[in-house]
């Protein structure tokens, strides 16, 4: 299989694209994370999600610390090519490092943010350390 199709994405500055994990069934919004060229490529080798961890500076395999990883069933860019959007089956049901099922879990109600979903597993119970 020729990697040509990355050549048709639209990488910013730092050679990444926006990733949104969706989880098939629900449609619910799980996580945004970022993918380089090798990341995006080994999430359609593998039919799990890799990421590009911005602060390790490293590909992330979606719970390969956790074990709560993300099955990809379908990969889809949008219009301006500059965002991929991946539908996943959550593995686990957390898809937060936080311990929530999703990490868009603080809804604005007012003139605040409210936490409206509740932690499934503490990071200590996840991780075995604090985070």
């Amino acid at each position: 299989m020729s990697d040509s199709w990355l050549d048709e994405i639209k990488w910013n500055e730092d050679g990444l694209v926006p990733a949104i994990a969706q989880e098939q069934g629900t449609n619910r919004v799980l996580t945004l994370a970022w993918m380089n060229r090798d990341a995006l490529a080994a999430t359609v080798r593998e039919r799990r999600a890799v990421y590009w961890s911005r602060t390790r500076r490293k590909l992330w395999r979606k719970g390969e610390q956790s074990g709560h990883t993300q099955i990809v069933n379908d990969i889809r860019l949008d219009c301006d090519n500059d965002v991929v959007l991946l539908a996943v089956e959550q593995r686990g049901s957390i898809a937060c490092h936080t311990g929530r099922h999703s990490c868009f879990f603080q809804q604005l109600q007012g003139d605040r943010w409210v936490t409206v979903e509740s932690v499934i597993k503490t990071e200590q119970e996840i991780y075995g350390k604090d985070r």
